[in-house]
């Protein structure tokens, strides 16, 4: 899928041998997931059963059982968000990499948890799923603090932080969304006090819901910023966002929902907050923003 995936793991004993060869034996169980699913996806192997769909020597009824799933999977998505996610190409090839990303990292972390791993950041080409906390409780133990938050070692338990890039600038970030397994009342707003205020003013239809959100654990970024105008839209216009990121319990959601809204735009947008537990981040062409209430908390990270 050409992208880069890294991974950090916080163990509560801090580094050791043992850990060393778990974080060791993670990396070459999820570059073998990756891999699987590259190389039955990826349109740019020629090798892949994708490849052999596309030239049109194998038939989507005689596919595997994994390639009609998946596109069964997208097609259900499809309906879900009224056409603006599609698998299919404007030139009619099928492209399940909308699909095919999410369920690679969701793959990932299930493989961390089955190896004992809880607190870790998997990031996947800016597609980011967490696990715990980067400040694990040595001791294993944890209490809630008058707060409310967490408390491991004496400390309130942090969040992991996903940094957003400018589109217009990528040498800075927009603001730092916190995710974690337990529900945070203050995501973290724009870096700027001037993109502050202009989030504040996204106005109707973007997701006026209660501040404290469920639990936050990916954040995924779709636009044209990183590989140009790949996302094809609604009615073959030019995409309204550069850059959407929206943040969900799961990953195959967040990634899912970023790609529909930059094709389906201001009115994706609005289906998308009324009807799923996400909170996102829209950038426009002219370099407004359009967020929820989670993406314009005070507290900034």
């Amino acid at each position: 899928m050409g992208t880069v995936v890294s991974l950090t793991v916080a163990f509560p004993d801090g580094h050791s041998d043992e850990a060393t060869d778990r974080l060791d034996a993670a990396s070459r169980v999820i570059e073998a997931d990756f891999e699987a699913l590259e190389a039955r996806f990826s349109l740019f192997r020629n090798d892949s059963e994708a490849s052999a769909l596309a030239r049109g020597v194998l038939r989507l009824a005689h596919a595997s059982p994994l390639m009609r799933g998946y596109y069964a999977e997208a097609v259900d998505w499809r309906r879900r968000t009224h056409g603006a996610f599609t698998a299919e190409r404007p030139d009619g090839v099928l492209d399940l990499s909308g699909l095919v990303k999410g369920r690679a990292i969701a793959e990932a972390g299930r493989s961390l948890a089955a190896l004992g791993l809880h607190h870790w950041c998997l990031n996947a080409g800016g597609d980011v799923l967490v696990s715990g906390t980067p400040t694990p409780d040595p001791a294993g133990a944890s209490s809630t603090d008058g707060g409310g938050q967490r408390a491991t070692g004496g400390r309130a338990a942090r969040p992991w932080l996903a940094g957003i890039v400018d589109p217009a600038d990528r040498r800075t970030l927009l603001g730092a969304y916190p995710l974690g397994d337990e529900p945070s009342t203050a995501a973290s707003a724009a870096a700027s006090p001037a993109a502050l205020a202009d989030a504040s003013g996204a106005g109707a239809g973007t997701g006026e819901g209660p501040a404290t959100a469920g639990t936050r654990l990916a954040l995924a970024t779709s636009g044209s910023a990183e590989r140009g105008d790949h996302i094809w839209a609604v009615g073959r216009g030019r995409p309204e966002f550069v850059q959407v990121s929206v943040a969900a319990a799961d990953i195959v959601t967040a990634d899912v929902l970023a790609t529909a809204i930059v094709a389906g735009g201001r009115d994706m947008l609005d289906l998308a907050t009324a009807q799923w537990d996400v909170d996102v981040l829209a950038v426009t062409r002219d370099g407004g923003l359009l967020a929820t209430r989670g993406f314009r908390a005070p507290r900034a990270a």
